[in-house]
């Protein structure tokens, strides 16, 4: 898997900001202060660390919006998101007094012209530079990045916030833009046809115009041609499964069983302390493992505990957490290495303790429901029969409604009558926009029994298959497939704007590239294929773009979207989609207290 340490997006996005914030910075010898806001926060800690800044001479970090002490022999570097409220407290920064030496701004996407002329009118005399870098968007893995904006999927599904989408569209492709640009590509833009729906086409046009004003502006001053790449845009509702079920691979697994709040998992050691471990690409094991089944993670982990404890003579036997406890006190050197497999046996022993609990039981009758086959390969003939075991199992709420949903998706809608039947049944009469509301990111939930509409066919993986209770494959795997293969139906997936006739994302390799030194290299100067799914991604369509990127070689998948989804996230998000906008504040307001 391309980690973040060797040349994932991450790695892109740190050169990007060294090759300018910090070249500029470099030319002066003085200790600098670098004043962030929340989002530049975000984006720094996602790709670089204190020590990468403290090498570059910057010595203390600061927050934009916190009152701060003057240090008047200091430069400050401003790196933030060009917004009214940003350049205030710039400007407060230096009127009536100034706080710092000089200023160095930088922006990380366009700054309207009536901010700059604030900025210029009370600062002028004190900034040294002011840039635009073009990078507004979240680097959250080597291959995913994300707008990081959640909000986006109630302004752009929610029909009380119509008002708010065109606004919510228009900054998505901002946000698309920088990505296409820090990674250098003009892509061929593409989206999924919907007779239902047209984010994706609205999406697709805004980003195929700012993409030519963009590179009709370029700084060298000629005009750039598209690059082996291609942009697909398609919607949440493209694929309502693979959010819903319950998923047996490590990282989504974890994201969806256990409560991990921005990538932090917490836990208790054997002696009752607090402990919490931050899952990101710095924890190489994480990356080894995070996309492995459940099942071999279990064994793994246990295995690589035995060879430590072999080499340090440790008698062997069972690998428990309190075992790790003891060999830890005795053997400091081998903390680190244990601690970090400490961190992911603990995890996987949680998940497993979900999985054996309730889990194990509700994922055959998903697995069938989802892909419309029992174990044995034979079509299941009534979805009903699947359904019911569920329904009568006291299994929590949430379990039932994600059930449900499959059974519904199974049969691309049911009727009203049928509808209120599964709703008493799980009893959530009051809660019912659990269900109905899908139907506002076009996922048929009602339809008449006469007019049930065909499923698209799916690629055949039964070859693939290992394990029974994990059959399903995200629909975006096929499509990436399909794009490589350059079998993607122009009917259904049109052209905003053509590509490259040579692109075909299987050797596509674009002329602009150097030499190809390594076989890593081949692939990172290969064609790239960018995804975009408008309402959020799943732990398991990232995934898939890695398995993708493994087997094709010489093309590069990445993945994003305005966020990244659990099941319990999408439900909530789905359930308010129906509420005015000040009923969805309380609804707000009540999970963050």
């Amino acid at each position: 898997m391309a980690a973040g340490s060797d040349h994932g997006l991450n790695r892109i996005v740190w050169k990007r900001i060294k090759d300018t914030i910090i070249t500029d910075c470099r030319k002066s010898e003085v200790w600098k202060i670098l004043i962030l806001d929340p989002f530049t926060t975000k984006l720094l800690s996602s790709c670089c660390k204190m020590s990468d800044l403290m090498s570059e001479k910057i010595t203390i970090v600061e927050d934009l919006y916190k009152s701060r002490e003057p240090v008047l022999e200091m430069k400050a570097i401003y790196f933030m998101t060009p917004t009214a409220k940003c350049v205030e407290a710039l400007i407060a920064d230096f009127k009536p007094k100034p706080k710092y030496k000089a200023a160095y701004v930088y922006f990380t996407d366009y700054c309207p012209d009536e901010l700059f002329n604030n900025m210029k009118l009370y600062c002028a005399k004190y900034i040294r530079v002011c840039k635009e870098i073009n990078i507004s968007f979240m680097p959250q893995e080597a291959q995913v990045f994300t707008c990081d904006n959640p909000e986006a999927f109630q302004s752009i599904y929610s029909p009380h916030c119509q008002d708010k989408k065109k606004k919510t569209l228009e900054t998505l492709a901002d946000q698309l833009v920088t990505l296409c640009a820090t990674l250098d590509e003009y892509p061929g833009v593409r989206y999924k046809k919907d007779s239902n729906m047209v984010n994706a086409k609205t999406l697709a046009e805004l980003v195929d115009n700012k993409l030519a004003r963009h590179y009709e502006m370029d700084d060298s001053g000629k005009k750039k041609g598209k690059t082996q790449a291609q942009l697909l845009i398609v919607e949440r509702g493209f694929d309502p499964v693979s959010p819903i079920l319950h998923e047996l691979t490590y990282q989504a697994m974890a994201y969806d069983l256990i409560d991990i709040q921005s990538d932090t998992y917490k836990y208790k050691s054997k002696d009752g302390a607090e402990k919490q471990a931050l899952l990101n690409e710095d924890d190489m094991l994480w990356v080894k493992l995070r996309h492995k089944h459940i099942a071999e993670v279990s064994e793994q982990i246990p295995k690589m505990v035995k060879e430590i404890s072999a080499n340090k003579k440790q008698p062997d036997g069972k690998i428990t957490i309190s075992n790790l406890a003891q060999m830890m006190k005795k053997m400091p050197s081998f903390r680190k290495q244990l601690t970090e497999k400490t961190v992911h046996l603990q995890l996987a022993e949680d998940c497993m303790k979900h999985f054996s609990n309730n889990v194990e039981k509700l994922c055959k009758a998903e697995q069938d429901l989802a892909v419309g086959l029992d174990v044995d390969g034979q079509k299941v003939k009534d979805p009903m029969r699947t359904l019911l075991p569920v329904l009568l199992h006291p299994y929590s709420t949430h379990d039932k409604i994600r059930a449900v949903l499959l059974y519904i998706f199974s049969l691309n809608g049911t009727t009203d009558e049928n509808l209120s039947k599964l709703i008493q049944h799980v009893k959530i009469e009051d809660q019912r926009e659990f269900i109905l509301n899908w139907k506002e990111l076009g996922v048929p939930i009602i339809t008449s029994s006469s007019i049930f509409n065909r499923k698209p066919p799916r690629r055949d993986r039964s070859q693939e298959e290992k394990y029974n209770l994990s059959r399903w494959t995200p629909v975006i795997k096929d499509v990436m497939e399909d794009a490589v293969e350059n079998k993607l139906d122009t009917r259904e997936w049109p052209h905003q704007s053509e590509c490259p006739a040579a692109w075909n994302g299987s050797g596509a390799v674009s002329a602009r590239q150097k030499h190809k030194a390594s076989a890593q290299d081949e692939r990172r100067t290969g064609s790239r294929l960018i995804i975009f799914v408008i309402g959020g991604i799943t732990y398991s369509e990232m995934r898939s773009a890695y398995e993708v990127t493994q087997a094709v070689k010489s093309c590069e998948v990445i993945i994003g979207s305005s966020h990244i989804l659990t099941p319990t996230s999408l439900l909530d998000d789905i359930k308010v989609l129906s509420k005015g906008p000040m009923e969805v504040f309380t609804i707000d307001e009540r999970s963050n207290a």
